[in-house]
């Protein structure tokens, strides 16, 4: 009956194009980090070099979902989407056909940003479809697009393997192309959704302080979840792999054990937003701060095995994909008339503090000390500050916007 619900209360066609959109330009933006073990080897790039060829696609990503928001806003999502789309032709192209020097994967990793701005646009035509009571499941579901880092780093690997990674970028526009069609046949904007307003009245939400909080308590959540799922290559290769240890695993294998963890953080994005919107999101994201943290101290201690060190990261990258959601099923209850704009805004830090992890945490950690131990103690030690902080900061939003009496649980 629920299910049913929840199908009769949107437009099913815009939150599945919404997902699709979302899944392939993930799929496009993480690519370097998929590949990053078969690049990284034809330039011969130290641990900072190799966290930051990673981050850099984080980084182009947050710098264009702002724009890529308010565009949203003003033109409409399904608009905005297809240029999006055609705009992420461009760094697919040029990674095909050229990428022959590290400063042009740079610039190729920057480009991919536009395909990691797509979160401002799916999300927000996803949100503007469906009631305040299943945002956490609606926003989930588009979200759950995050599950296009796992068809990266598993069929990448291969595919690099087999015809060299540059055809991989190659490959990839053909997906692109498939769900341009779809979501030009199928999306639809809502018809709530608010009148074009002018730049200065978009831009008025970084006055607000909550605009601030969201942002860094995102950063944490979805920062964490796309800086590993970048980093994880190198992680796991470094710890594990045959370049290490005589025996230990190869490259593709470390793409499976990566796509493993990616997929738990991935499918773990809509339940988080369900339950958030039985229980609370911020009820939830208080235990589930508290999991990451204990997840990334017990990731320093370095167990001997890839499955046990596989079930730690695995859990911690679900507890991220479920905070992620639950953020999200928060957002829409106090930015409801500027959810393109503030999603492109929240988005943005969130890709930052994807882009911060591995280029000034993990990567510089690893080559000043020899070992990845230190990196995840800063880590663990960040997110317990941050869980203090959320707790602090959530007592006063029930004071003030998250009441009771609004008929949504927070």
């Amino acid at each position: 009956m629920e299910a049913k619900s929840f199908r009769k209360a949107g437009h099913a066609p815009s939150l599945l194009s919404a997902f699709l959109y979302f899944d392939v330009s993930f799929m496009i933006w993480v690519l370097c980090g998929a590949l990053s073990l078969y690049i990284t080897k034809d330039f011969g790039l130290s641990d900072t070099q190799k966290a930051a060829m990673v981050a850099i696609p984080i980084l182009g990503g947050s710098i264009f979902r702002i724009p890529m928001g308010i565009l949203a806003d003003r033109i409409g999502s399904k608009k905005a989407g297809l240029t999006g789309m055609f705009l992420t032709i461009i760094p697919l192209l040029w990674g095909w056909l050229g990428g022959s020097s590290l400063l042009q994967i740079h610039m190729i990793g920057f480009l991919l940003g536009f395909a990691g701005a797509s979160f401002a646009v799916s999300l927000s035509l996803a949100s503007r479809w469906y009631p305040p009571q299943y945002q956490g499941l609606a926003m989930g579901i588009a979200g759950a697009g995050n599950s296009g880092t796992a068809l990266a780093t598993f069929f990448g690997p291969q595919i690099a393997q087999a015809y060299g990674w540059h055809s991989v970028f190659g490959f990839a526009l053909i997906p692109l192309g498939i769900v341009m069609i779809v979501f030009a046949v199928l999306a639809k904007d809502a018809p709530n959704a608010p009148a074009p307003k002018p730049l200065k009245d978009y831009l008025s939400v970084f006055r607000h302080a909550d605009t601030w909080w969201f942002s860094m308590f995102y950063a944490i959540t979805f920062g964490g979840f796309v800086g590993f799922a970048n980093y994880a290559s190198i992680f796991f290769y470094d710890v594990y792999g045959d370049g290490a240890h005589p025996g230990g695993l190869t490259k593709i294998q470390v793409g499976y054990l990566v796509t493993i963890t990616v997929v738990a953080g991935s499918f773990f994005r809509p339940l988080g937003g369900w339950i958030a919107d039985r229980i609370g999101g911020m009820r939830l994201l208080l235990v589930l701060y508290s999991v990451i943290s204990v997840c990334a101290f017990a990731i320093a201690s370095m167990p001997g095995s890839f499955l046990v060190m596989l079930l730690y990261t695995s859990v911690m990258m679900a507890c991220l994909g479920m905070g992620n959601g639950s953020v999200f099923q928060l957002i829409p209850q106090r930015f409801s008339s500027e959810i393109g704009v503030i999603t492109g805004i929240v988005g943005a830090a969130g890709g930052l503090g994807g882009y911060l992890l591995p280029t000034y945490v993990l990567g510089p950690l690893k080559q000043s000390t020899g070992s990845q131990v230190t990196g995840f103690l800063v880590v663990g030690s960040i997110v317990l500050l941050t869980t203090l902080i959320f707790y602090a900061v959530t007592r006063s939003w029930r004071k003030s916007w998250a009441k009771a009496e609004s008929g949504v649980n927070f």
